[in-house]
């Protein structure tokens, strides 16, 4: 298996929130080497510090898990940690005029139909791109995509 895991899993994984058991079971499976490395992108990197800040705000109001800074904090240093060590991810490079033309297509088959996000674009094109065949969210909108361009699902949700 060779997954790709887009923001939320991540976030799951680092922060203690609903389905975050979940996501350690998944990571496990990396650490352990029943499947490849999870590929971390430049755009996983950017989303995630931007969505542990965004969990902080979020946490603020009631009704919302609280995160504090401090975890954030602690979150975005140990994936970084992780990813340096290169155990159970592995930094890829997506070659831009690729990862385009691979997002543009994908909005151009299913988005006037289905209502996509770039978000979802952006993390499907990359999993194809990298040649992932299993694609790891907590997000249905993402995993309908996935799941459209053939890509295996593993989810709570699926």
């Amino acid at each position: 298996m060779k997954p790709y895991a887009d923001t939320n899993f991540f976030t799951r994984l680092y922060l203690t929130l609903d389905e975050s058991l979940t996501a350690d079971t998944w990571a496990d499976a990396a650490r352990r080497g029943e499947t490849a490395p999870i590929p971390v992108s430049w755009l996983n990197r950017i989303e995630f510090a931007n969505a542990l800040q965004l969990h902080v705000f979020v946490g603020q109001h009631p009704g919302h898990t609280r995160v504090t800074p401090e975890q954030a904090a602690i979150a975005l240093a140990t994936f970084r940690e992780d990813l340096a060590v290169q155990a159970f991810l592995r930094p890829v490079r997506l070659p831009e005029t690729e990862f385009e033309r691979q997002a543009e297509a994908l909005a151009l088959r299913h988005t006037a139909r289905h209502g996509f996000r770039t978000y979802d674009l952006l993390h499907v094109a990359a999993a194809l791109l990298l040649g992932c065949d299993t694609f790891w969210s907590f997000d249905a909108r993402a995993l309908k995509l996935a799941r459209l361009e053939g890509l295996r699902l593993a989810s709570m949700r699926a």
